[in-house]
């Protein structure tokens, strides 16, 4: 019996090692996309080398090569806090300045690529392809000529809001703070008609539309207006994470999905575990008192309430989800809109919770071994790693090249036409 249990045990060790191993050679065969990393905001608090392990929370050149990365989009965060101080513009410009240094510093190991076809080069070449997404639309200043001179500098998506309500379009709100209400960011049913002419306008010069961060009316409102497919860049799934606002409920995955677009999983621990989400929330209650405080303190100086309040928050205690979930949310979209509607949106440098073993870039091919292992095709994981990113990205620019002849939107913010 003993030497019968010894030979299953070897058995069963042989076939994990094979998981592994085929984990590890798909990883670096496939494209891996990630449409979601802050590297940019970290490195604009203290700025590091990323060909040094350790230069952001998640990110440096030797972890992205460990797990097979291909080409993270960097995101352009605009803080909230910056609709209301002013500067949103400037901020998203200096972000884009400073992922052209982090690329012109390591140009052996890195290409800035806004293309399908360069992204598809970046990967021949053996190079990492950083491509650039707008988070908060609010960094447009209600300017469609902002807009277009942002897709002319290399940028190819804009969340069409972060937390917070803009002039045009309606947020989720922001969930991560003590006196979240969401009811607050509920403004204009959705998007304004120059919410509406912004949308078009994006898909009219190929700009991805994202609709992370969105109000549900939000999300409604973008699949009624855009003529392109569009995108849910950071988001997990409603149905496994009860009242999380910034997951999406499978009817919207099934109609993003239905319009040819896709949804690229957060591994945020609070976007992926009910469990994590209530304790979360236990804690911000227990701040509240003091975060009021600050906030009435710092009424009049939105970027120092913003600094102190995320000073308040990185002292919460987080608790981490197992990083199956990550492949359980991944399930959750094949089964609700197909295997052609996911991807990675790891959100890797915004998050303070990733997930227990899957701490960083550098353990991405876990996901690859635990898609095979749950009877995947190396096909169909393929596809998740990046391939359907890229068919949705062909998408998209299909349809900017089918509107070329469309003039230019000239709709203001405030309705009134202008030339």
């Amino acid at each position: 019996m003993k030497t019968l249990a010894l030979l299953l045990a070897l058995a069963a060790t042989a076939h994990a090692d094979d998981f592994a191993a085929r984990a590890k050679k798909l990883q670096q065969e496939a494209i891996v996309v990630d449409t979601h990393l802050d590297a940019p905001d970290q490195l604009s608090g203290k700025w590091a080398d990323v060909s040094v392990r350790g230069a952001t929370d998640h990110f440096d050149l030797p972890r992205a090569r460990e797990g097979g990365l291909t080409a993270p989009f960097f995101s352009i965060y605009v803080s909230a806090a910056y609709a209301d101080a002013g500067g949103a513009a400037r901020r998203a410009l200096e972000l884009i300045d400073l992922t052209h240094r982090v690329v012109d510093e390591h140009p052996k190991d890195m290409v800035l690529a806004a293309s399908v076809a360069e992204i598809r080069a970046a990967k021949k070449a053996g190079k990492l392809a950083i491509l650039m997404g707008i988070e908060g639309g609010h960094a447009i200043e209600d300017s469609l000529g902002v807009l277009r001179q942002m897709y002319r500098a290399g940028v190819r998506y804009m969340t069409l809001t972060h937390t917070n309500t803009n002039h045009w379009a309606d947020s989720s709100g922001p969930f991560y703070l003590p006196d979240f209400d969401p009811k607050a960011s509920y403004v204009h049913g959705g998007l304004t008609d120059f919410g509406k002419a912004v949308v078009k306008e994006m898909n009219r010069i190929g700009m991805i539309v994202d609709i992370s961060h969105v109000s549900d009316q939000t999300v409604d409102a973008v699949l009624e207006v855009s003529r392109a497919p569009v995108m849910a860049s950071h988001s997990s799934c409603r149905a496994l994470n009860e009242g999380m606002p910034r997951d999406l409920t499978d009817d919207q995955i099934k109609r993003i999905a239905a319009k040819g677009g896709v949804v690229m999983i957060n591994i945020g621990s609070a976007f992926l575990d009910p469990d994590v989400y209530k304790e979360f929330q236990a804690a911000l209650a227990k701040i509240k008192p003091e975060y009021l405080a600050l906030k009435k303190k710092y009424a009049k100086s939105p970027l120092e309430l913003q600094k102190h309040a995320r000073g308040l928050m990185e002292k919460l205690p987080r608790k981490r989800a197992s990083w199956t979930k990550v492949v359980d949310h991944i399930e959750h979209v094949m089964q609700v809109a197909g295997e052609d509607a996911v991807g990675l949106g790891t959100d890797f440098d915004g998050i303070s919770d990733a997930p227990e073993g899957l701490d960083d870039y550098s353990m991405l091919p876990k996901i690859t071994e635990e898609l095979l292992r749950r009877g995947h095709s190396e096909a169909q994981v393929k596809k998740v790693l990046g391939e359907n990113f890229l068919a949705f990205f062909a998408r998209v620019e299909a349809v900017r090249d089918s509107l070329s002849g469309e003039a230019p939107q000239v709709t203001n913010c405030c309705g009134a036409g202008q030339r």
